[in-house]
């Protein structure tokens, strides 16, 4: 995709403008929003994304609109795993609920810019040294062997070095001071638990990157199909933090599909590596293959993980029953 300098500026400027609205909204009004309003933002981003991917079927293709649709949907997939981190941060600091549009919009607005970085370096050195695909295949099928084998209690939060660096290095109040993450106490500047919150948020974006660009790195080559899903991914999430955060307990099986579709990106990569250096026998994935089996597993994976949820409730359910029942007659 031969794009001139004038559609990146529209597009980045189209992002910048939809991100100043949502935060205008945010700083308006900080409170819990309600779950209807929520479900008309995300659908509405979820909309506008699948738009601009017809947009690109129309204009550049089929093959480039299927790396979009394929791309995106993984990186919103691996958003809403992302979600249960976000969620872990928000309760082990006690962010008050009116606050929690505010701090997630933050960390979106942070994720956004390191990943922008990030993929101007990756699509640069990807053109320079063909050879990085063997390292992003392996370190994705390194990822989604993680996914499998970390025991639920290993996956909570842990803070990182650069969280725990501001936290030592910089004083703190023990309480927040509404959504102000600097203070002045008693003559004192000190910062707030909010700013301590957005360090982990932001750098916890950062982390979760490492995983995520080298995986729609495995689906396009093209860096304004990986910047753009990245983005569309990111959009909304504020809101789907509220609209599924009591259903990401039910989802009990997305990692073991995202590990999956992680693994499957990876193994393609190094195929298709080889496949360019030359080996006959390494086969190279369509896109739409590729479409196909992260639909299909993420489907299945959220069918069998309701059903399970479900299985689990209502199991809950007739213990709870037997337990009440032996009660009574223990007490007859």
């Amino acid at each position: 995709m031969n794009l001139p300098t004038w559609v990146w500026l529209v597009t980045i400027g189209g992002f910048a403008l939809m991100l100043a609205v949502d935060f205008y909204l945010v700083a308006r009004d900080p409170r819990q929003p309600a779950f209807r309003e929520c479900v008309r933002w995300v659908t509405f981003y979820v909309l506008l994304a699948v738009a601009f991917g017809i947009g690109v079927v129309l204009l550049a293709g089929p093959k480039f609109g299927g790396e979009f649709f394929a791309g995106w949907i993984t990186e919103y997939s691996l958003s809403v795993d992302n979600l249960f981190v976000f969620l872990v941060i928000m309760s082990r600091f006690s962010v008050p609920n009116r606050f929690r549009q505010k701090v997630l919009m933050t960390g979106i607005v942070l994720a956004i810019g390191m990943r922008g970085v990030f993929i101007a370096v990756g699509a640069e050195a990807v053109t320079r040294f063909d050879w990085l695909f063997y390292i992003f295949g392996a370190f994705l099928v390194y990822t989604a062997w993680k996914f499998v084998t970390e025991k639920e209690e290993e996956a909570d939060f842990s803070e990182n070095l650069a969280l725990r660096t501001v936290q030592r290095i910089l004083p703190s109040t023990k309480a927040y001071h509404g959504a102000a993450m600097v203070v002045r106490i008693d003559g004192r500047r000190l910062v707030t638990p909010m700013l301590i919150v957005m360090v982990a948020i932001g750098t916890s974006d950062l982390l979760f990157a490492l995983d995520s660009i080298p995986a729609v790195f495995g689906l396009t080559k093209e860096p304004y199909i990986v910047f753009t899903a990245n983005v569309f991914a990111l959009m909304g999430l504020r809101q789907l933090f509220f609209l599924v955060g009591g259903l990401l307990d039910r989802l009990v099986y997305l990692n073991k599909g995202l590990s999956f579709v992680l693994a499957f990106i990876g193994v393609k990569l190094v195929m298709e590596a080889l496949h360019h250096d030359g080996v006959s026998w390494a086969p190279e994935v369509p896109i739409m293959v590729s479409l196909g089996v992260i639909l299909g597993t993420l489907a299945l994976t959220t069918v069998v993980s309701l059903l399970k949820s479900r299985s689990g409730r209502k199991k809950s359910e007739r213990e709870e029953v037997a337990a009440v029942a032996d009660q009574v007659s223990v007490d007859n």
